[in-house]
C-alpha cells in the first residue's frame, strides 16, 4: 500500500464535503459550489482573509452534523435523506410553505404528519441542536479554527431571529454564517428551478431569512463558477490550509469514522473498531509500522458511503426489500466515489471501498475477485465481516465472537475470505483484554456509562430503566447528570461522546 504519511485538508474537506451530499440528498459537488458561492460572496463584500478562511470551511463543511438525528429523523419522518432535501429549498417560517414541506418530508404518512406537526418547533430544535452540537465537536477533531466551530451553531438560524436552535438574529449570528445562508441557499434553489428564480427567491426573502447586506451581492454570483473544474478550485483553495499530518490526519479520519458511525444507533464505533482490529492484525501479518497505520486509516474511513443510504434502511428490523438491499450494496461505491478524487489519499480509498469485496467474486459493489483483492483489502474485508458480527443489528441480536469466529473460518474455508487474514484478524481479536477497573472520563460513574451506553444507542428512560432494573424517574436523573458532566444537550451529543472516549464496546 503507498504511505500516505501526510493529506492535504483540502482535498480532504472536499471529499468529506461529496458525502455530506449524499447524506443531505443534494446532488454531489452542491457542497463544492456552495463553497466557492460563498467565496465570491466574500469577494463583494472585501471580507479579511481570516473571514474568507472561516467561509471557505463553513460552507463546504456546513453539513457535517447531518448524521447526528438521522435515527430520530428517519422514525419521525420515514427517511432523513428525503427529509433533509425537502426542507433544503423551503421556507419553514411560512406555514403556507411549512405545511406542505412536513407532508412531503412524511411521504403523505397521515399518523407520521400529525405527530411531526404535533410536536411543533420544539420537535424541530431538537435535530436541528444535534446537528450543530455534533458538528462543533467534529470540526475540532477536523482542526478548524474555533471560529468555525463557533459558527456551526448559527447554520440554521435565520436573520429574523426565526431559526433554530438558539433564535438568534441579526448581528447575533456570526458574519460567516450570514454569508453562508446565501450562498447555500441560492445553489439549492438553482438546482430546484432555475439561476434567475434562485437569485428572485434570495432577494424576496431578505431581511427575512438572509442579511439584506449579503443577498444585495446574490445577483449574478452563480454566473462566476468555474466552468472547469470545482473539485480543483475548492480542493486546492489557498483557504484550505496545510497539510494534516501524523496525530491530525488520524484525528480528521477518526472524525470521519464518528460522522459516519452516527448514521445508526447500532453502528456506534463500528469504524473504530474494525479501524483496531485491522491494524492489530496487519501487525501479525509483518506490515511495517506506515503500512499498519494507512490500515487503520483506510478502517476509519470505510464507511463513509453508508451515510448514503437511509437509516430507514440501516434500522429495517425485518427483510430487507430487493431494491433496500440494491441500496445497501451501493454504500462501498459511495466511499470510493466520495474519496477517490482526493489524490493524497492514495490506496487508502482502495482498501476502504473494497471491505465488501470476496476473493472468489461473490462480494459487492464491484464483484472484484482475488487476483485484484491485495492484502491490505483481504484484511480490511476479515476485520469488517467479524466487528460486524459481534454488534447487533436491527435485524439480529450480536453473534457473539465465538460464533462470528466460526462464521468467518467458514468464508476462509469457502474461498470468499483469505485465511491468512482470517488468521491474523481472530489472533488479534482474542488478545483483547480489558482492565478490570478504569478511571472513566469526566468523572462519570459507573452507572452513568451504563445510562449513557443506552441512551447513546436510542433507548428512552423508560427502556433503560427496564434493563438496568431502575425507575425512568432515577434513569432521567441520571441522563442529566450525565449531560451535565460531559457538556452535550443531545443524544447524538452524547453518543459522540461515548465513542470518542471508547465507552460502547464495553460489557
Amino acid at each position: 500500500m503507498q504511505q500516505q504519511t501526510e493529506v492535504r485538508s483540502g482535498e480532504l474537506f472536499a471529499a468529506l464535503s461529496l458525502a455530506l451530499d449524499l447524506g443531505t440528498g443534494e446532488p454531489l459537488e452542491h457542497a463544492l459550489r456552495t463553497c466557492l458561492i460563498a467565496l465570491e460572496l466574500a469577494d463583494r463584500l472585501d471580507l479579511p482573509a481570516a473571514e474568507r478562511r472561516d467561509v471557505y470551511h463553513l460552507a463546504l463543511l456546513h453539513s457535517i452534523g447531518c448524521t447526528a438525528d438521522s435515527p430520530e429523523a428517519a422514525s419521525k419522518y420515514g427517511d432523513d435523506i428525503a427529509l433533509r432535501a425537502e426542507a433544503a429549498p423551503a421556507d419553514t417560517a411560512r406555514p403556507r410553505e411549512l405545511i406542505p414541506f412536513i407532508w412531503r418530508a412524511t411521504g403523505g404518512n397521515l399518523r407520521r404528519f400529525t405527530v411531526v406537526l404535533a410536536a411543533g418547533p420544539k420537535g424541530a430544535a431538537a435535530g436541528l441542536r444535534a446537528h450543530c452540537e455534533v458538528g462543533e465537536r467534529l470540526a475540532a477533531m477536523l482542526s478548524l479554527p474555533e471560529s468555525v466551530q463557533h459558527a456551526l451553531w448559527f447554520t440554521f438560524e435565520r436573520f429574523d431571529g426565526k431559526g433554530f436552535p438558539r433564535r438568534k438574529a441579526g448581528d447575533e449570528i456570526p458574519r460567516v454564517a450570514r454569508v453562508v445562508h446565501v450562498a447555500r441557499d441560492l445553489h439549492v434553489l438553482a438546482t430546484r428551478r432555475s439561476a434567475a428564480e434562485a437569485e428572485s427567491t434570495i432577494a424576496a426573502r431578505s431581511g427575512a431569512a438572509y442579511d439584506p447586506g449579503v443577498a444585495r451581492h446574490a445577483a449574478g454570483a452563480l454566473a462566476a463558477l468555474p466552468t472547469d473544474s470545482v473539485w480543483d478550485a475548492v480542493a486546492h483553495a489557498p483557504e484550505a490550509g496545510g497539510p494534516l499530518r501524523r496525530e491530525a490526519l488520524d484525528r480528521a479520519c477518526r472524525a470521519t469514522a464518528y460522522f459516519a458511525d452516527l448514521k445508526s444507533t447500532h453502528t456506534l464505533e463500528h469504524s473504530t473498531g474494525v479501524a483496531e482490529l485491522a491494524e492489530a492484525a496487519g501487525w501479525r501479518l509483518g506490515l511495517d509500522e506506515d503500512d499498519a497505520a494507512a490500515l487503520r486509516r483506510a478502517g476509519l474511513l470505510h464507511d463513509l458511503g453508508r451515510v448514503g443510504v437511509s437509516t430507514a434502511v440501516w434500522d429495517r428490523p425485518g427483510k430487507l426489500s430487493e431494491s433496500d438491499w440494491e441500496r445497501v450494496r451501493l454504500h462501498p461505491y459511495y466511499t470510493q466515489r466520495a474519496l477517490a478524487r482526493a489524490e493524497s489519499l492514495g490506496d487508502l480509498v482502495r482498501t476502504a471501498a473494497a471491505h465488501h469485496e470476496r476473493l472468489d467474486g461473490s462480494g459487492y459493489p464491484s464483484g472484484a475477485a482475488a487476483a485484484a483483492l491485495p492484502v491490505h483489502a483481504r484484511v480490511m474485508a476479515a476485520a469488517d465481516a467479524f466487528t460486524a458480527m459481534c454488534e447487533t443489528r436491527a435485524h439480529r441480536p450480536a453473534l457473539g465472537a465465538e460464533r462470528a469466529a466460526d462464521e468467518l473460518e467458514r468464508d476462509a474455508r469457502a474461498g470468499r475470505l483469505d485465511p491468512e487474514a482470517v488468521a491474523a484478524v481472530l489472533a488479534a481479536a482474542g488478545q483483547r483484554s480489558k482492565p478490570v477497573q478504569r478511571e472513566r472520563p469526566a468523572g462519570l460513574t459507573e452507572r452513568e456509562v451504563e445510562v449513557l451506553r443506552l441512551i447513546a444507542r436510542g433507548a428512552s428512560n423508560k427502556v433503560a430503566a427496564q434493563q438496568l432494573g431502575l425507575s425512568p424517574k432515577t434513569v432521567g436523573h441520571h441522563v442529566q447528570h450525565v449531560y451535565s458532566k460531559i457538556g452535550v444537550s443531545t443524544r447524538a451529543g452524547a453518543a459522540l461522546f461515548a465513542m470518542e472516549h471508547d465507552l460502547l464496546r464495553e460489557t
